[in-house]
């Protein structure tokens, strides 16, 4: 499925170390727009119903043992009518040798082909991952992303509550920032979230009466990271006089963020509370949910069995 974000078709061949062959007319602005990919064999028999050029073409042993067992013509003729249609770039695995008619038939339509040393199932694997991770959904949301023991937790709140201050904190604690202000959200997968910086702000935060920092040159490279997972969302609100706030942690709240569910809890603000420490545990209380453990669903299991067995 063609995605409304794209990625230059040099900048996949650069990243997965691809072998030029054969280099088109438009090699430098040539753009791939779906995380799909398609394995020709069908089309090198001669069907092409339901063909999207669109993809990109992967020839693996099958495809290239097919191809042996034609005549020198059988090839022309099998390769002409493939790079009639406007593919998006053709890699050959295995480091196989692109035949000649290949060579010829793509010269002729002009068309981008590769040689990777790779195992083809290998190959895909990575090439679908970067794919999706240049072409997923995308929002940039307002708020703070900090990696805590592993987890990548996502701060919110109106401006000024003490986002920035809090992920300082953790930084200064051996946690590391991924991005301050401006969260860009990637949905890789199904389920899956990733979020970083945009290139212009990464690795910035900014911190009022203060104005801007760069927390690598700050605090070292070890306090920063590109991206990372969105396991928690915390939405730190101030604390009001009266309100009634989960003691025990036996309601869960999800936020919804393209089309995922993460889980989500609210942190009430006010003077005194160490924020840094609380957020520590949260991440490591939301670990704990992922491992099967609920220390709330213990406890009420034990004080339920206290009551029955009179202890109470």
């Amino acid at each position: 499925m063609a995605s409304k974000y794209s990625v230059k078709l040099k900048t996949i061949a650069e990243e997965h170390d691809l072998i030029v062959v054969n280099k088109a007319s438009n090699y430098e602005t040539a753009l791939v727009t779906t995380a799909d990919l398609n394995r020709p064999a069908m089309q090198l028999t001669g069907f092409y119903n339901y063909f999207d050029p669109k993809r990109l073409q992967i020839i693996g042993r099958v495809e290239s043992t097919y191809l042996d067992t034609l005549t020198t013509e059988e090839r022309f003729k099998a390769w002409e009518t493939f790079m009639q249609y406007d593919i998006a770039g053709l890699v050959i695995c295995h480091g196989v040798p692109a035949l000649p008619e290949c060579l010829a038939m793509a010269q002729r339509y002009d068309r981008n082909v590769f040689v990777t040393d790779q195992d083809t199932s290998q190959f895909q694997a990575e090439l679908i991952y970067t794919l999706q991770r240049y072409l997923a959904p995308r929002i940039t949301m307002h708020g703070v992303l900090v990696e805590v023991f592993g987890e990548g937790v996502l701060l919110t709140g109106d401006s000024g509550i003490g986002k920035s201050e809090t992920a300082l904190e953790l930084i200064k604690r051996g946690h590391r920032l991924i991005a301050d202000d401006a969260v860009e959200v990637k949905r890789i997968g199904r389920d899956d979230l990733s979020g970083s910086a945009p290139e212009m702000i990464r690795y910035y935060m900014e911190l009022r009466g203060i104005g801007l920092i760069n927390v690598r040159h700050l605090y070292g490279v070890g306090s920063v990271k590109p991206f990372s997972s969105i396991d928690l969302v915390i939405e730190m609100e101030p604390w009001v006089e009266g309100k009634a706030y989960d003691r025990l942690g036996l309601s869960s709240e999800e936020a919804e963020i393209l089309g995922v569910k993460i889980p989500k809890i609210t942190i009430p603000v006010r003077p005194g509370r160490n924020l840094a420490v609380i957020m520590e545990l949260a991440a490591m209380n939301n670990r704990q949910k992922k491992l099967g453990y609920n220390a709330a669903d213990s406890f009420v299991s034990a004080y339920d069995g206290a009551i029955n067995a009179g202890m109470f």
